[in-house]
């Protein structure tokens, strides 16, 4: 919620690993159109309430959603890293990334504890080369006690088409 002013007005945003769509209502409250992609088909059902869902394994199939870009990409507490360049990819020119999920030091407070689901020390800055850092955050939470990693990065927009510069016509005669 707290970077959701970064969002264009209207931009289309993906929620990956949806679950029953948490982010999905939120972002379809402020008026933009969301897409969801889960695994599960119970959450799928859930989060199709508020917007379009795709049920498709992203770990084990093909990225659902190559040569398409969005306004905002989120992720919570998700990780696969084959999936990694996929994520940053799908974010349009001028959209945002939006992703925290468990980090290296959650082992010693709960699950996910295994090294596959917790990111390294600055990995998830790495992932995001090209964008720029709004926020980033690498640390331990409280409420419930955590480590994490969280982002909030943009892709620069594309700048304007260039005008040819006019040039005065050359050898008219001077009225």
């Amino acid at each position: 919620m707290r970077w959701s002013h970064l969002l264009a007005p209207g931009a289309a945003v993906l929620d990956v690993a949806c679950g029953a769509g948490r982010h999905m209502r939120w972002f379809a409250g402020l008026g933009h159109p969301v897409t969801g992609v889960d695994r599960s088909p119970e959450a799928i059902a859930s989060a199709a309430e508020f917007g379009q869902t795709l049920l498709a394994d992203i770990e084990s199939g093909p990225w659902p959603f190559a040569g398409q870009v969005f306004g905002a990409v989120i992720v919570t507490n998700y990780l696969w890293r084959p999936r990694l360049p996929d994520i940053v990819a799908a974010v349009a020119p001028g959209g945002v990334l939006l992703y925290e999920t468990f980090a290296v030091g959650n082992e010693t407070v709960g699950k996910p504890s295994r090294a596959d689901f917790l990111l390294q020390p600055g990995e998830l800055l790495g992932a995001c080369a090209g964008l720029r850092v709004v926020a980033y955050e690498d640390g331990f939470l409280t409420e419930p006690e955590r480590f994490v990693q969280r982002i909030a990065a943009a892709r620069p927009a594309e700048p304007p088409p260039r005008t040819p510069p006019r040039h005065p016509l050359r050898g008219a005669a001077a009225n």
